[in-house]
């Protein structure tokens, strides 16, 4: 398992406190500093060098959707995670737009808190489907005239970028295609190589975007 060195933005201290007592301890992350505010955020990151970013999406000075881009367009492989107390589909769409690799409710239970975290830095793995549906009208609806053209991938890659905008799991896009789970996880990061995406959720919205739909069984 990868080892993430964290930074948490956040400008409330109690948020920051609840965050930290999740992570304490839990494999594989290790705090390694806090930011009060976006500019902070953006600062510590170029000092830090945290592979981790659990980036509040409210803050003064600057705001965590800007900082995020700031900080993708310097280190395009930290990864950011926001955290909010809402589903704004609006801020939500901005940061996966910007590079995040999706977004964590403050107010969730803290199991489902660190399962969330956990699926959302897979890459190639599920993004739970509450976070991933509250998404997927935005990306429907938006236009991405600089999208890679499907016909750069396989027949075997299509099948399985239509099961993902189907919303499949990796289990079940494998046993519906006879094939293993590591074979589709395999197959899933050359796509996203191939296309240009960083993340599951930018990926199932390309499949939308681009038409692909799973057959039914």
């Amino acid at each position: 398992m990868n080892k993430y060195r964290v930074l948490i933005a956040d400008d409330h201290p109690l948020s920051r406190d609840a965050v930290r007592t999740l992570l304490d301890g839990e494999d594989p992350f290790e705090l390694i500093g806090e930011a009060k505010n976006g500019l902070e955020a953006v600062e510590l990151c170029a000092t830090l060098a945290p592979d981790l970013v659990l980036m509040d999406i409210h803050m003064p000075k600057l705001n965590g959707l800007e900082a995020t881009r700031l900080i993708k367009k310097s280190n395009s492989s930290v990864k950011i995670v926001m955290l909010t107390v809402s589903d704004d589909v609006a801020d939500l769409f901005t940061a996966i737009q910007y590079g995040a690799q999706g977004y964590l409710l403050k107010n969730l239970d803290p199991d489902d808190w660190m399962h969330y975290l956990h699926a959302l830095l897979d890459e190639t793995g599920e993004i739970p489907r509450e976070i991933a549906g509250r998404l997927m009208h935005g990306f429907r609806t938006e236009k991405a005239p600089d999208d890679p053209s499907p016909a750069l991938l396989t027949g075997r890659e299509r099948e399985i970028l239509a099961c993902v905008a189907g919303g499949d799991t990796n289990k079940q896009v494998a046993e519906r295609l006879v094939i293993a789970e590591n074979t589709v996880k395999n197959h899933i990061k050359n796509i996203l190589d191939k296309l240009n995406l960083d993340n599951r959720v930018q990926l199932a919205a390309y499949a939308v975007r681009h038409g692909f739909q799973r057959e039914k069984p």
